[in-house]
């Protein structure tokens, strides 16, 4: 997707800045530099959005204080976080302790749950099913690291069934921070006893029991290890 700026003859330098953090945000946001990935080096940068180079190096400065890209010496610069939010929660939750993070955790799921079995749609259902059984197939199949991102995408599911755009949106930020801490509750690799039924959850909001679907959300947030 090409995007043009203003040239630096007809806008003042501090609106050139903040044009190319919003391009530089855009990118971001549309996949275009993913997430882990490199950014194009700052003389490409510079011809890309027809700037000066001073104007492109205090927009990626701006965006690395803000936590969505990171300098890397001898390497280049990285996505690191797909918005602000998600980099500021990504800080915190990094220096947050294990039983402050599951707290967090409850207060979001706990509620989205709630409303979930209040607003749930038949293709919410179905998304619901969907996500359950790769849950439970990624457990079969035994890699940490594709159950606990099962495990947040089924989360993520019941966030999108609430229909609250602010809570859903708020979640994603928070969940895609806390991956780590999850897979850190899972150990090196899925045992019996770290295993969390979450079928019930998914039936309390199919039968449409808010009560009952909030309590089962937050059964298994009851300890730091639950996943």
């Amino acid at each position: 997707m090409t995007r043009t700026l203003n040239s630096p003859s007809s806008a003042p330098r501090r609106t050139l800045v903040r044009q190319v953090i919003e391009q530089l945000r855009g990118r971001i946001a549309d996949g275009d530099w993913p997430l882990g990935g490199k950014i194009p080096t700052e003389p490409q940068l510079v011809e890309t959005f027809g700037v000066g180079r001073n104007t492109v190096r205090e927009a990626v400065r701006a965006l690395v204080h803000a936590g969505v890209l990171e300098c890397r010496q001898g390497s280049g610069t990285y996505v690191v976080s797909t918005d602000e939010l998600s980099g500021a929660v990504g800080r915190r939750v990094a220096d947050a302790k294990t039983a402050e993070v599951v707290e967090v955790r409850r207060a979001f799921e706990v509620e989205a749950a709630r409303l979930a079995a209040l607003r749930r749609t038949p293709e919410d259902l179905a998304a619901l099913d969907r996500a359950l059984a790769i849950r439970e197939a990624a457990w079969r199949a035994g890699g940490v690291a594709d159950f606990v991102s099962a495990d947040v995408a089924l989360h993520t599911t019941i966030m999108a069934a609430a229909h609250n755009a602010m809570l859903a949106e708020l979640y994603v930020s928070v969940a895609s921070a806390m991956w780590d801490t999850v897979a850190a509750a899972m150990g090196g690799e899925l045992t019996p006893d770290r295993y969390v039924d979450h079928s019930r959850l998914v039936d309390a909001i199919r039968a449409g029991d808010p009560v009952r679907a909030a309590r089962e959300a937050g059964a298994f947030l009851e300890a730091p290890d639950g996943a």
